[in-house]
């Protein structure tokens, strides 16, 4: 079977999900292009958009439609060659809106799980939880006579747990999309020692076709992303904790997020980052971590106490921000949940004081944005944490203690065999976190 055949008969579990919607979108778009070429001609395609919800499926269809026509845009003269014996197509518009619906064809939304029985290609974004994507792959593997193969998007569940439970015999691998999938060029790709080697091949030609960045990762919970973060997590969290001694809980998060975006030159803070990726997310990423890796103890209580507590984070379905362990306003931190009072308490009473604690950060810092585009970058980040070792300030010190740890975790990803090499970490956080430098640097040596 080669890999047009491979994709003639696809299906996403989870597929009106935050990350299913995404995988949806860009296998959609690659199976449509596959069934314009001439050499498919008499192909069909066919992509099953598997989930529980009609409602979500609904959804599902309105953020394809408006992806889609994104996708066309910027691919109009290649478009244009496809479409030129079609005399009915002349405008630019009518060739867009023609590719939307074949696009929009080959997905078959449904809350069937039968759809998936004569399916090749299986992309699984089921929640994280071994039992569910244990029961949803074997429930298809009853009834499924073909030699399909899986595609999981677990983010810390090892692969061969599933592969055994399931019975795949090795017809299964991680590849692990960053959210949003449509916008993230990182994958990693997560194989164990039973993944049949043309199932990585497979792998490693979609990827291409989807312009993806693939970072190979082995086949320990966590594997090299959620390795690092959830790690820097409980960092945090013990920094805030030992703040404590000193400072109410509320300044504490602050500074402490504070210090780990705009000190180390970071996109979000820790805390502002649980909060977009889900206090639940991360606390069930952290209870699969600490399971199956002896000797850490990877959990959070910090995390239990505000869930029950009903903090949450995560997004609405228009992608906006919830309120966590931080409060938004436009999309922006504006106060930090007291679990004293159980309210939020505005940043303007927390930050005048935190602020001068902290002290200025060095002269030479510049914002992450400002540090994305930067013609030198290495230099300057040279000299910016040159100038933090040499600070000695409150702020300053939080951040190279930081600093520290996070390049110690990266290092130990590489000796506990979960990462090949430092190169591949720093690339995980490069690509998939947007990090301006990866943590095993010599900044925090």
């Amino acid at each position: 079977m080669n890999y047009a055949e491979r994709l003639e008969n696809v299906a996403v579990l989870g597929a009106a999900g935050k990350m299913g919607s995404g995988i949806v979108l860009l296998t959609a778009l690659e199976l449509a292009d596959l069934a314009l070429d001439p050499e498919n001609r008499g192909k069909t395609f066919v992509l099953h958009a598997l989930d529980v919800s009609e409602e979500a499926l609904a959804g599902l269809q309105g953020y394809l439609r408006g992806q889609i026509r994104r996708a066309a845009e910027k691919k109009t003269v290649w478009l244009r060659q496809v479409y030129s014996h079609r005399e009915d197509l002349v405008e630019n518009y009518e060739i867009i809106d023609q590719y939307i619906a074949d696009v929009l064809a080959v997905v078959r939304p449904t809350t069937r799980l039968e759809a998936a029985y004569h399916s090749t290609l299986i992309f699984e974004a089921a929640p994280e939880s071994v039992d569910l994507k244990v029961k949803l792959l074997g429930q298809i593997k009853a009834h499924n006579a073909s030699d399909f193969w899986v595609f999981t998007n677990t983010s810390s569940i090892p692969i061969r747990e599933i592969d055994e439970q399931v019975g795949l015999d090795g017809r299964i691998l991680g590849f692990h999309f960053y959210n949003p999938p449509a916008v993230q060029k990182l994958v990693e790709v997560i194989t164990s020692a039973n993944t049949r080697g043309a199932l990585v091949e497979f792998a490693q030609q979609y990827a291409g076709k989807l312009r993806k960045t693939i970072v190979p990762a082995n086949d320990i919970a966590g594997f090299i992303g959620n390795g690092h973060f959830m790690r820097d997590i409980l960092h945090g969290v013990a920094e805030v904790d030992r703040l404590g001694a000193e400072f109410p809980f509320t300044e504490a998060v602050y500074m402490i997020n504070k210090v780990s975006q705009e000190f180390l030159i970071r996109p979000m803070g820790i805390f502002q980052l649980v909060d977009y990726v889900g206090l639940d997310v991360c606390q069930c990423i952290l209870r699969v971590m600490n399971e199956r890796i002896p000797g850490e103890d990877l959990h959070s209580p910090l995390l239990d106490q505000l869930l029950e507590m009903g903090v949450r984070g995560g997004q609405y379905a228009d992608g906006s921000q919830k309120d966590g362990i931080l409060q938004y306003q436009k999309g922006r931190p504006a106060g930090v949940f007291d679990p004293g009072s159980r309210q939020y308490v505005p940043l303007e009473q927390i930050a005048p004081k935190c602020d001068a604690h902290l002290g200025a950060p060095p002269a030479a810092m510049v914002p992450w944005k400002v540090m994305l585009g930067h013609p030198d970058r290495a230099a300057a980040l040279e000299q910016i944490f040159r100038q933090m070792m040499e600070m000695g300030t409150p702020g300053a010190e939080l951040a190279a203690r930081y600093g520290r740890r996070s390049r110690a975790i990266g290092e130990k990803l590489v000796t506990d065999g979960v990462a090949a090499s430092a190169d591949d970490v720093n690339k995980v956080l490069l690509t998939g976190f947007y990090h301006v430098y990866g943590p095993i640097n010599e900044y925090f040596e």
